[in-house]
């Protein structure tokens, strides 16, 4: 296992301090990200390290583009679209309306501007959540069921696999992915995270141009790199906090890797619930991916 070599960088960027730092993308030559119990979408200029902040009324567990103005999130309500000059919501639908300890968590659009999102029971209880697919059609499918905390997800290059992350089970899984439908098939365990090493739980998850996946671990205080191919693991790299909830890819040459984190109550971070920024990876990954309507 390769740990922090002498040539990587990392600094936390920003001011903010997040209660639960999540889902970021890079997007308008800023980084957008979420604090989950904070309850708000955060955009961060990382030249000049200001920040907008948009406080809402639920939990949002992540945030995909639409265009300059225009973002949809998925939270405990539902998915919406957001009006980024307004400040106004429109609710699209909930599909777990019913479902009243389940709130959306991890998602992004897919290579063809499709937004897919899973789902996380809050109580734990295995088997309650799914992921889901909101369509160009707006409308709103189930992919995966008997989930219990959907995470992270990305497709490869040639968008002919997907992976994602269920966090209890502690493993990446991956899928063949039909480019035209956005149907899933031959599912597989590309990484056992526990055999590989880790005591902590996978949670984002993001993918560089060559192919390899980066996943945060929550309590874990690192991300770790993996190959897609055949799931072996290349490094890890060692952050100052332990809550370490998901990483993108960003800046103007997009070769900065974003980490968000949470606050662990009872442990005392300094650093905790800041933006950390690694540089020095020599590797770079894909901007966010818009919703196409």
């Amino acid at each position: 296992m390769k740990l922090n070599s002498k040539d990587i960088r990392i600094q936390t960027i920003g001011s903010r301090t997040s209660a639960w730092g999540e889902g970021p993308l890079w997007w308008n030559q800023s980084l957008y990200y979420v604090d989950i119990e904070g309850k708000a979408i955060i955009q961060l200029n990382t030249e000049t390290e200001t920040e907008r902040t948009w406080q809402l009324d639920q939990r949002i567990g992540c945030i995909a583009p639409i265009d300059n103005q225009r973002l949809l999130y998925a939270g405990d309500k539902g998915i919406f679209y957001f009006d980024t000059k307004t400040g106004d919501s429109t609710l699209i639908g909930d599909p777990e309306a019913d479902h009243l300890d389940n709130r959306f968590n991890d998602g992004k659009c897919d290579p063809f501007g499709r937004f897919w999102a899973g789902t996380i029971n809050l109580k734990k209880v295995k088997g309650t959540a799914s992921l889901y697919c909101l369509n160009h059609q707006q409308t709103i499918i189930q992919k995966l069921d008997g989930l219990t905390n959907s995470n992270g997800l990305a497709w490869s290059a040639d968008a002919k696999r997907f992976f994602h992350i269920d966090t209890p089970t502690r493993t990446i899984q991956s899928y063949a992915f039909e480019k035209q439908t956005g149907v899933l098939s031959q599912q597989s365990t590309l990484v056992d995270t526990q055999a590989a090493g880790f005591d902590s739980s996978p949670d984002g998850m993001t993918i560089d141009t060559e192919d390899n996946l980066w996943v945060a671990f929550c309590h874990g205080a690192c991300v770790a790199q993996f190959d897609s191919k055949d799931g072996t693991l290349l490094q890890t790299i060692k952050l100052p906090v332990v809550e370490t909830t998901a990483c993108t890819f960003g800046g103007p040459k997009l070769n900065r890797l974003f980490v968000t984190t949470g606050i662990k109550k009872d442990l005392h971070e300094p650093n905790a619930g800041k933006v950390f920024v690694i540089d020095g990876l020599n590797t770079k990954g894909y901007p966010a991916q818009t919703y196409k309507i």
